[in-house]
Formats: structure tokens, sequence, C-alpha cells
């Protein structure tokens, strides 16, 4: 336990978002968008690419929040904060893939229950596509 932390704020293990489950370089993601592979929902969508044999077999996650879509700071990361914690809960039944989740459309007025649903909805498709 840190220094900053009480007995009540210790943090369950697996349950953060670490490096290793990101997509955090530019080849990254244009590996993943060269791949020319992607699932469409109503507003999002999820292009994959299926990790390398020499690679870690885990899903990793990429985001793309564009600020044409949604100008306010505060709706973007709700989208960021909603798509890492769904990836979060399945990430364990995801194949060992990279996605990139990327905003397609402007979503009127941000819902967060609708958004969380398709999220987790676009994201569970891939399960069976394994």
């Amino acid at each position: 336990m840190s220094a900053g932390q009480s007995s009540g704020e210790r943090r369950v293990a697996g349950t953060g978002f670490p490096k290793k489950y990101r997509l955090t370089k530019t080849d990254e993601f244009s590996s993943v968008f060269g791949f020319r592979k992607a699932i469409r929902s109503p507003h999002f969508l999820l292009h994959y690419r299926p990790r390398a044999t020499g690679e870690e077999a885990t899903a990793r996650l990429g985001l793309v929040v564009a600020k044409r879509l949604l100008r306010r700071a505060v709706d973007r990361n709700l989208v960021r904060r909603l798509a890492r914690e769904n990836f979060r809960l399945l990430r364990a039944q995801l194949p060992p893939r990279d996605f990139i989740l990327r905003l397609a459309t402007k979503p009127g007025r941000p819902d967060r229950k609708a958004l969380a649903e398709e999220i987790r909805a676009v994201l569970s498709k891939t399960i069976s596509k394994r």
C-alpha cells in the first residue's frame, strides 16, 4: 500500500488498464488499420488484427475519439472511460487481437448507458468470431 492510499482505497489486482493491454505506438495503430477488418455498430467501428505468433497472446485496445464528432472534452473522455471499462471486463474472454474502437458517427447527446451497451455489444461480437 502506498503512502497516498488509505486502507479503503486498495486496488484489486486486475482492475486497472496497464500498458501491456493498450495500443500506444503509431505503427501499432497503422498495422490494425492496414489489416482492414472491422465490425460496425450504430456509432462505432471496431477495427481488429490477430496478434502474431511471437507476440503475447492477449487482447489490446486503442481508442480514437475525434474532436469533430464530440466537441466537448468531457464527452470524449466519457466515451474513452466507457470503452476502457467494458474492454477490461471482457478482456479475459476476448481473442488475442489488437482492437481499435473508433467513434464513427456523432452520437447526438451522449447517453452513458446506451453507449456502454453498444460498446459491450460490439466487443462481444468478436468473442463469437474466434
